[in-house]
């Protein structure tokens, strides 16, 4: 049976914008959330950064997950 629709790769590359940004959200929220503990803010500069970072694995697991949603819409 072939696969008809976007590869996952393509369909990760689409959604890592939108992973970026609700990943520095949630490590700026993250960082408020430390800073009762004593620890620093973190920088938009930073939030956005180890939200890029922590995007990558994450958007390849959601596109894997849109993926297969894909192809079981199929059969």
């Amino acid at each position: 049976m072939k696969r008809s629709g976007w590869p996952t790769r393509k369909i990760a590359v689409a959604l890592y914008p939108f992973g970026v940004g609700a990943a520095a959200v949630n490590v700026f929220f993250a960082s408020l959330i430390g800073s009762w503990a004593g620890l620093p803010v973190l920088t938009a500069f930073w939030s956005i950064t180890l939200g890029a970072l922590i995007a990558i694995p994450a958007t390849w697991a959601f596109a894997r997950h849109i993926r297969t949603l894909m192809d079981r819409s199929e059969t």
